[in-house]
């Protein structure tokens, strides 16, 4: 298992690498100009205004020459490589918080978008595996197809358009306004109880998790439906039905750990699509984590925290394929690390 882990950690860095040089090179290679678009922000005029005033002129330059966009594509990413590796320096922004550490601006937005997908994770598993059990041990029944219409339309919402109908419906100074409209925290908690204090936080997150499980919900308990109808047919849960074993016994002790293999397969690209998936969910109810701090940074052209973001998630992907191959032999004890190479 341990040479197992070196190899693939070594592939890691190596495809970790390549994301991060093709990730700067789009961002250099884009249209428009970065300096002015992390000093003005891009689409405004008050860069166009002010190109032809020396001041402006020369704030413009320093911001290129801090960004190395006079020196070759090469250059500027070795110089921003060089940083990361030498000093642990990710560099600062220069455009939201400007002059901030990067590391700072992802250290103070990062919990936030972790309890809103750590939450979204534990919905979408908690529910998904059990309807899929469900629909797979009764198929073709009533409740197995209209269920399967309920998750296909589910499936088929995009999530702007759903998170942005549900906090018209559903948020403060809507129709019916159950939920806060923005933010993940109660800002008065004066007079309140703990509980009441708890109680007050879940509202604000229930429409976001929903928001970033819903989808994810609908094609994992169709992909542990297919699973598990795969395992029922098998000869082996013939002979332990056979053998008088409940059926509880049968489909939790000896279906299910054989068809879980396709979900864990399935997590590894979970996490990193949930992340993204904030970035709408976060900016629609005005939730200051990681996906709004990334949509600032795209607005902006902020190529150093950019960059960070883009390290976060490539870091995030393979870290779940490497918990997939790991969870893969705790699943399934016929998997093993030694047949691998």
């Amino acid at each position: 298992m341990g040479s197992y882990l070196i190899k693939r950690l070594g592939l890691a860095f190596i495809t970790l690498f390549v994301i991060m040089f093709v990730s700067y090179a789009l961002l250099r290679l884009a249209p428009g100009d970065p300096a002015k678009a992390s000093m003005f922000g891009e689409g405004q005029s008050g860069g166009e205004g002010l190109s032809g005033d020396k001041g402006a002129f020369a704030v413009n330059q320093v911001m290129r020459d801090k960004l190395y966009l006079d020196k070759p594509l090469y250059v500027g990413f070795c110089k921003w490589l060089s940083g990361v590796v030498m000093r642990g320096d990710l560099g600062n922004s220069v455009s939201v918080d400007k002059g901030r550490p990067v590391a700072a601006l992802i250290l103070e937005r990062l919990p936030v978008t972790l309890s809103l997908n750590i939450w979204a994770i534990l919905v979408t598993y908690l529910l998904a595996i059990p309807a899929g059990i469900y629909s797979a041990v009764y198929p073709k029944s009533f409740s197995d197809k209209t269920m399967t219409f309920f998750l296909f339309f589910l499936y088929s919402l995009p999530v702007f358009w759903a998170a942005l109908v549900l906090q018209a419906l559903f948020c403060e100074g809507g129709r019916y306004p159950f939920f806060p409209l923005k933010g993940l925290s109660v800002y008065n908690t004066w007079g309140m109880n703990t509980w009441h204090v708890l109680g007050a936080t879940a509202m604000h997150y229930i429409l976001p998790v929903f928001c970033l499980s819903y989808a994810g919900f609908a094609g994992l308990s169709r992909y542990s439906r297919s699973g598990m109808m795969d395992v029922i047919n098998m000869d082996y849960i013939r002979t332990a039905r056979a053998k008088g074993l409940p059926e509880t016994t049968v489909i939790f002790k000896h279906a299910l750990r054989n068809a879980v293999i396709i979900l864990i397969t399935l997590f590894a690209g979970l996490i990193p699509g949930l992340v993204a998936g904030s970035i709408i969910v976060e900016h629609v109810f005005s939730i200051p984590g990681m996906g709004l701090l990334s949509m600032n940074a795209l607005n902006s052209r902020d190529i150093p925290l950019l960059m960070a973001l883009f390290g976060f998630g490539g870091v995030l992907t393979l870290a779940g394929l490497l918990a997939a191959d790991i969870m893969y032999v705790i699943a399934d004890p016929r998997i093993s690390f030694q047949g691998r190479r």
